[in-house]
Order: structure tokens, then C-alpha cells, then sequence
């Protein structure tokens, strides 16, 4: 029996690579001899890294950063032979803001930036970025003054960072921005559609879950600063697929950087090989945290099982919860769910780590009795 693994994380609780070697412990005990593929998967957020530098081998480098709000970080990021994969998060991320102190108009992507000019000190020129979980909403103004480029208000001095530094900006200068950027590629991980502004835009969709709470004020000054920057680049990409995702970090990447955005599940799941992988195999297993019907929509076990359809398998899925709408992905190749949890327990209990990697393998051993 040929087995491909390719399960999501479990959001604050286990990871993917975790996860999949639950399901393989669980597997094994009832099958010691299964031929058994475990890959790396995430979406462009939380968790992309790790799958990548798993998927490629590369070396993983930690850059001391500035944080959402300006505290130190490390964040870390993989490289391999001038490539370097990257998630915003990592600098940038909602974990890193307590909640107590999520404003959604301070945060900034300054530290993105910090990363991205370590690796292209380091001699990297091609870059994969994840760009979920982000805890900012500064149209990637940030990112773009870590890198050189300068906003300035109408005494032509700098701005500051985040979001309310987005009304004081009236000019811009690339004077002095990292030469290497001009030999850099981009491409960014990204699996929204919202524009910049407006009812769909960064902040009114995601700025609430941010903290941000005065969302029409903070679109009029992201209006603006978008106004200016297009004035400046000559590239109006305001409306652009994406534009509007991570607080606007799309379009800082869009519009400086020439960046080109796709889909996270694929980008990743291209990159750790999986068809090669599911040549041959019987029976693909992904899975993520919770299970509903956007489960098959765009998300990464809706890829896992994209892919193993196209090579004739049977998808099985994992996931610590579902909701009353999970069928829906019956009809989009998930053959059969399963939650793991196996009594009532507090949430604190649910995301144990431990407890969930031993539901898990103890959940996926009965399935395969089952089968």
C-alpha cells in the first residue's frame, strides 16, 4: 500500500510535518510494511516556511528584525542557492502582537523588509513569500522604507510607520533603495482576491481582526497613499487580485517590486514535488485544523486533493473539528473526514500538542482497521 501524507497544520497546536507524522504513527500500527510519503504543506501563511525548507533542503537563517510594533524578532526564513522562502509572518504576524495591545493602526511591515535586504546581502536575488497572518494594515509602506524607499509628508520630512502614518505621506523617493532589488524576482504566495481599499478592501475585510477600529478613516488614508504611489510607479495596481492582501502588502509588492502572486497551496505544493509523489500511490491523507466547507476551496487539503484525484487516488482527511457544512468537500475529492477529538475537553486541552498528535495517530490507526 502506497501512502502521500500532505497534512496542514493544526493552527496553534501542531504542524504540518507534526501532523504528518501522527497519521504515520497511526498508520503503522496497523500496516508496518505501508509505503509511506510524507510532504510538507502549508497556504502562503502560518507554516510555509517550514514546508519549503523542507521541500527544498535548504538552510534555514534567522535576521534579527523589528517586530509589528518595533520590538526585536527573529524571524526566520530558508535559502538555498540564491532562493530565498520567506513569510511575512515571521515578522510581521498577528501571534506577535498581544492582544491586548492590537490597534491595527500601529503595526508595521518594517521588519518584512529587514528580512527580505538579509537575504539580498546574502547574495539571494529570487524570492518565495508567504504572505498570510499578517498583523498590519500599512499598505506595505513599511516593507518598501526598510528597503530604501522614502515617504515623506508636505515638509519633505520621513513618516513614520503603520497605518496612521499613511495620511502624512504626499511624496516618495527611491534615492536610496538597495541597488540589489533591481536583479531581485518575487513571488509571493497569496490565495485572496480583495482589492486595496473600499468595502472589500485590506481594511475594512481584515483590519477588524487586527484591531483596527476606525476601518473608513484608515481606507481614506490607505486611498490616498495608494493615489500617490501609483502617481510615482506609473502602475495603477489599487485594484488588483491580492492587492489588498496581509493589510495592503500586496500592493507594496506589486507596485514597487514587480512581484507576480499565486496561489499559496500551489506554489508550495509545486515546490515540494507533490505529483511526482502521488505517481503510483493508493491513497493521499491531508487534513487542517477544522474542516468546513471552504475546506476544498482554495485551501491546502482542497489542493492535496486536486492533485490526488488527477492521479487516481482515494483522499482521506483529518481535522480537529468540522462544521455542518464540511460535506461540501465530498463533492470536491475528499472522500471521507474524520475529526479527531474523541470527548468533550476545554480548548486549552483541544491544542495541547501532545494530546493532539495521539488523537490523531490514534484516530487515523482506526480508519485504517476500517479499511
Amino acid at each position: 500500500m502506497r501512502i502521500v501524507i500532505a497534512m496542514d497544520s493544526f493552527k496553534g497546536s501542531i504542524s504540518s510535518l507534526e501532523a504528518a507524522d501522527a497519521v504515520r504513527e497511526g498508520i503503522l500500527r496497523v500496516h508496518p510494511d505501508a509505503d509511506i510519503t510524507a510532504l510538507p504543506l502549508a497556504d502562503g501563511g502560518e507554516g510555509t516556511v517550514d514546508a519549503l525548507i523542507t521541500g527544498l533542503g535548504a538552510e534555514r537563517v534567522d535576521a534579527e528584525v523589528s517586530g509589528p510594533l518595533g520590538e526585536p524578532v527573529s524571524a526566520g526564513y530558508g535559502l538555498k542557492d540564491g532562493l530565498a522562502v520567506m513569510e511575512m509572518a515571521a515578522a510581521a504576524g498577528l501571534p506577535l502582537v498581544p492582544a491586548e495591545k492590537r490597534d491595527g493602526i500601529s503595526a508595521s511591515t518594517y521588519g518584512v523588509g529587514e528580512m527580505i535586504a538579509h537575504a539580498l546581502r546574502k547574495g539571494c536575488r529570487r524570492f518565495v513569500m508567504g504572505i498570510g497572518g499578517s498583523a498590519t494594515t500599512d499598505g506595505g509602506m513599511g516593507m518598501l522604507q526598510a528597503l530604501g524607499f522614502s515617504f515623506r509628508d508636505r515638509d519633505g520630512n520621513e513618516v513614520g510607520r503603520g497605518a496612521r502614518a499613511l495620511a502624512d505621506v504626499t511624496s516618495i523617493s527611491a534615492e536610496h533603495i538597495m541597488p540589489e532589488l533591481s536583479e531581485a524576482e518575487f513571488s509571493i504566495a497569496c490565495d485572496v482576491n480583495n482589492p486595496l481599499c473600499g468595502p472589500r478592501g485590506s481594511a475594512a475585510v481584515y483590519g477588524p481582526q487586527k484591531g483596527l477600529r476606525d476601518v473608513e478613516t484608515t481606507d481614506a488614508h490607505m486611498a490616498s497613499y495608494a493615489r500617490i504611489c501609483t502617481e510615482f510607479t506609473g502602475k495603477d495596481m489599487r485594484d488588483y487580485p491580492g492587492a489588498g492582501a496581509a493589510g495592503g502588502l500586496g500592493f507594496g509588492f506589486l507596485t514597487f517590486l514587480n512581484a507576480s502572486l499565486h496561489s499559496g497551496v500551489d506554489l508550495v505544493l509545486d515546490t515540494v514535488g507533490i505529483d511526482s509523489a502521488l505517481t503510483g500511490a493508493d491513497i493521499a491523507i491531508t487534513g487542517e485544523g477544522r474542516i468546513d466547507a471552504q475546506t476544498a476551496m482554495g485551501k491546502a487539503p482542497g489542493g492535496v486533493a486536486k492533485r490526488a484525484k488527477a492521479h487516481g487516488c482515494r483522499v482521506i482527511a483529518f481535522s480537529g473539528c468540522v462544521t455542518d457544512d464540511a460535506r461540501a468537500v465530498n463533492q470536491q475529492g475528499i472522500d471521507a473526514f474524520f475529526p479527531i477529538m474523541r470527548a468533550p475537553v476545554s480548548m486549552e486541552e483541544a491544542l495541547d500538542k501532545n494530546n493532539a498528535f495521539r488523537n490523531l495517530a490514534d484516530t487515523a490507526e482506526q480508519v485504517f482497521r476500517l479499511l
